[in-house]
């Protein structure tokens, strides 16, 4: 049974067996004893004797007063009950870029129900990117990268196999940039696997530092969402390429990507389905649509959700035990090496740090914003002109989001997904509400994993 409380300063649960408290502000997260889990509901409002009498009839004294000095001891250390963090959120004043999506194809050749881009068009004319755009959209990042080395690039789409020639010359300009300017260019594609063959797969595997291999989990759920043009289902086409692809990969990073939807609340099932392939990097993310499509979660959804989430961190630490090399990205946790206290405040970077660049060479602040007139920074011939949009998504972060001020999961999810706030409250500066609720029982799972392993 999970039990939180969110008292102030920290917040605490009980999962997979762990009582867990984890320290808001400085991020420090502790595996304790009961007793001490019962002390920290009443630590901040109550002194030691007022404690003590709370809990005599469950706890002997001395055990009490050990447990209490323990707690007293992380707070001296900062450790606990810390202060809130006095960030310089002056972000990204040199207005840098290092990653860009490169929406090389906007058209598909398959007709998901679920697909933000309108089946791969962005709601706008099917194009394919010509090379001479890719080039300058390459020459923009690498011009816009000040003295960062290491850049992204992750070929989009639609479905940027439809236009494989152009990414491979791309891939070969940006061999040619790098020795030029001392960058180094790290490529991922984003994929449905429908057109992978044994040419391509070679390059890709030779030449991408990711993949990402779209697959919505078992036959009957991925046919029902995942449509090739004629209406048929993809399922049977797509796993054998899939399973082909990662077995050239061998120790190179991939990650099969799924969508549930209201139609797969059960969405563990899915998970299994790709272990049992031996997919071993896997994600299943929640699908952001308009709530009148049947498929769309909603908040009668999120108590069913929560439980699956509960169940599949028992089931993924069980499979971990035969695999410890299988990955679910949202039950992925660094503790040590976590991104700088900024970084943790300002999340993906979208809008300033990040972009995506369509094959007219128009610039927008990620994929999921691409067709909106509205939120265009530009184009490759202007550059960035959209100052006041840009300044917009660099100013949208945990410590001016009036919903994230006072959450403890903010320093993990960063503020969440600019694009699912917008379309669900017409402002990026607030939050999706169902996508938080998600994104803090992952990261409850996440720690009570770690907790175990």
């Amino acid at each position: 049974m999970n039990m939180n409380m969110n008292k102030g300063r920290i917040h605490k649960f009980y999962l997979n067996e762990k009582y867990i408290v984890l320290d808001i502000n400085s991020g420090s997260v502790h595996v304790v004893d009961e007793i001490v889990y019962d002390i920290i509901e009443y630590y901040e409002e109550y002194n030691f004797e007022e404690i003590a009498t709370k809990l005599r009839n469950k706890y002997e004294y001395t055990n009490i007063l050990s447990a209490y000095n323990e707690i007293k001891q992380l707070e001296n250390e900062g450790l606990i009950f810390s202060e809130n963090m006095d960030i310089n959120l002056e972000y990204n004043k040199e207005n840098i870029v290092k990653a860009m999506c490169l929406h090389v194809a906007h058209d598909c050749n398959l007709k998901c129900r679920y697909c933000f881009a309108s089946q791969g068009n962005f709601n706008g004319e099917r194009k394919l990117m010509d090379l001479e755009t890719g080039k300058k959209a390459l020459d923009f990042l690498v011009k816009s990268s000040g003295n960062r080395r290491n850049l992204e690039v992750d070929f989009f789409g639609g479905e940027p196999l439809m236009n494989f020639d152009v990414v491979k010359e791309l891939v070969f300009y940006g061999r040619e940039l790098e020795k030029k300017h001392n960058k180094h260019f790290r490529f991922t594609i984003t994929t449905n696997g429908l057109l992978l063959n044994e040419e391509n797969m070679r390059f890709i595997n030779e030449n991408m530092d990711n993949i990402v291999l779209s697959l919505d989990g078992r036959k009957t759920v991925n046919d029902y969402m995942r449509m090739t043009l004629n209406d048929n289902g993809s399922y049977d086409i797509i796993v054998p390429k899939i399973k082909e692809m990662i077995k050239l990969r061998k120790d190179k990073d991939y990650y099969v990507r799924g969508t549930f939807t209201s139609k797969n609340l059960d969405f563990s099932r899915d998970c299994i389905e790709y272990y049992n392939h031996g997919f071993k990097n896997i994600s299943m993310e929640p699908v952001v649509t308009d709530l009148d499509k049947d498929y769309a979660i909603r908040e009668e959804h999120i108590e069913t959700i929560m439980k699956e989430y509960e169940e599949f961190s028992k089931i993924y630490m069980n499979l971990r035990k035969e695999s410890p090399d299988f990955l679910f990205f949202h039950f992925m946790i660094d503790l040590n090496q976590g991104p700088c206290a900024v970084k943790k405040s300002v999340g993906c970077g979208a809008g300033s740090e990040y972009i995506a660049v369509t094959p007219e060479g128009d610039i927008y602040p990620c994929h999921q914003f691409v067709g909106e007139e509205k939120f265009k920074l530009g184009t490759l011939e202007t550059g960035i002109i959209n100052i006041e949009l840009r300044e917009q998504f660099k100013s949208a972060n945990v410590n001016s989001k009036d919903s994230c001020k006072s959450c403890w999961a903010k320093y993990y999810c960063s503020g969440g997904c600019h694009a699912n706030a917008y379309y669900s409250n017409n402002s990026i500066m607030k939050p999706h509400d169902i996508s938080c609720k998600m994104e803090k029982k992952r990261i409850e799972c996440a720690l009570s994993i770690l907790a175990n392993e």
